[in-house]
């Protein structure tokens, strides 16, 4: 179900992006940093966070950590990341395949400008072996993402 969501959102949004599949794992920044042949900090994870009452997602390049600090001073409160039951409930992406595209319930989406030192970057594409290559401001403008300063 995941994986279609996000093909159904590329074809309906930018049918000019590809999905890459591929046999193993890439749910983590390390696995998928090394499927892909790129820097680690190119993958683009996707965090899952409860700010108050919403809940979030925040892009990230994929070694980056957040910063608390930054957190609570970009979002008036502190933040908490979700079980992965909850992450599943929300997305609807698995953990590993999570990405801000095709998600079961729209939800605010903010890419953290770490991102933007990459030409191109790599964001799951809803299951734990896929994900697309996009430009980071692309990303942003498909997903309606604000830009943030949250990471270290």
């Amino acid at each position: 179900m995941s994986l279609q969501s996000v093909r159904q959102f590329f074809a309906d949004h930018a049918p000019d992006i590809d999905i890459i599949e591929l046999n193993q794992s890439t749910a983590t920044v390390a696995l998928a940093a090394a499927a892909h042949n790129v820097a680690p900090g190119q993958i683009a994870k996707t965090l899952s966070l409860k700010v108050k009452n919403d809940i979030i997602l925040i892009v990230a390049k994929g070694d980056a950590r957040l910063d608390n600090k930054k957190l609570k001073e970009a979002f008036g409160a502190k933040a908490r990341m979700l079980s992965s039951d909850e992450v599943v409930n929300w997305t609807g992406h698995p953990v590993g395949g999570v990405c801000p595209f095709g998600l079961e319930n729209p939800l605010a989406v903010f890419c953290d400008i770490s991102l933007r030192q990459y030409d191109e970057v790599l964001p799951a594409a809803g299951a734990i072996h896929s994900a697309v290559r996009i430009s980071p401001e692309r990303l942003a403008e498909l997903t309606q993402a604000k830009w943030v300063d949250v990471c270290q």
